[in-house]
């Protein structure tokens, strides 16, 4: 991929996989804003990130709020020229049994990781639309492909994230968008950090090569998918899981 002068716009840039993802493009010459919700976050992660090649700015928002998408979105055209590659990376949990789930865990990891990957895709499209370019890849996870005990709402907004993958693959082609989303099996993020250690051994077992991933794993197939190589790809969830799902 050629990324010297694109411009990256990622959400959820302040760790795991979404920092491995600016860390990635930076490297390779990109302009990267990252988003978060927190402020502070945000300063720590764009002064860690300014040892990179390319250039790096980050902005306070939360993805749920349209008017903060909307300023977030103009902050990056603003400050870069343009928005090249859109990744909907901000996620969260709030795991419990279906009959335990307190109707403000469905509410929030729905808004959070469903609601906010849909508004950063409407308002990044329209732009993205302008100049007849532009790509957009969505954090799916492999929970989406087979269920996970206990996560009724994060299943349900991943399992959403790729129908609207392939509707906006289908809808946006026209003006030159390609839509894809990754599907991470476990990797060494905080969210993983947290589970339990016999579950992480159990995932490790599962998986055809008896590991789990790291976030530059994704970071990497993020890449892929923004780059030229591949062009003609748009519509896909391309698995990243080690084998977790065969």
């Amino acid at each position: 991929m050629k990324s010297a002068n694109k411009t990256v716009l990622i959400t959820g840039g302040c760790h795991g996989i979404g920092y491995a993802a600016a860390i990635k493009f930076l490297n390779e010459g990109a302009n990267v804003v990252i988003l978060d919700l927190d402020p502070q976050d945000v300063q720590r992660a764009v002064a860690d990130l300014e040892e990179y090649q390319g250039e790096i700015d980050g902005i306070a928002a939360d993805v749920t709020d349209k008017s903060l998408v909307e300023e977030a979105v103009e902050f990056t055209i603003d400050r870069f020229g343009s928005l090249d590659i859109l990744i909907n990376n901000a996620g969260i949990t709030a795991d419990a049994q279906v009959l335990k789930m307190e109707e403000a865990q469905w509410d929030n990891v729905i808004d959070v990781n469903l609601k906010g990957v849909f508004l950063m895709t409407q308002v990044a499209a329209s732009r993205m639309k302008e100049q007849k370019s532009g790509v957009i890849l969505n954090a799916s996870s492999v929970v989406s492909l087979y269920g996970n005990f206990g996560q009724t709402n994060y299943v349900a907004a991943k399992s959403g994230i790729n129908g609207m993958t392939k509707t906006w693959a289908k809808e946006l082609g026209r003006y030159n968008i390609r839509v894809n989303a990754v599907a991470p099996g476990f990797v060494k993020t905080d969210m993983v950090k947290d589970m339990p250690q016999e579950v992480v051994s159990m995932m490790k077992e599962k998986s055809v090569l008896h590991d789990i991933g790291d976030p530059e794993d994704v970071a990497n197939a993020y890449f892929f998918l923004a780059s030229e190589e591949a062009r003609f790809v748009t519509g896909t969830v391309l698995s990243v899981d080690g084998g977790l799902t065969i």
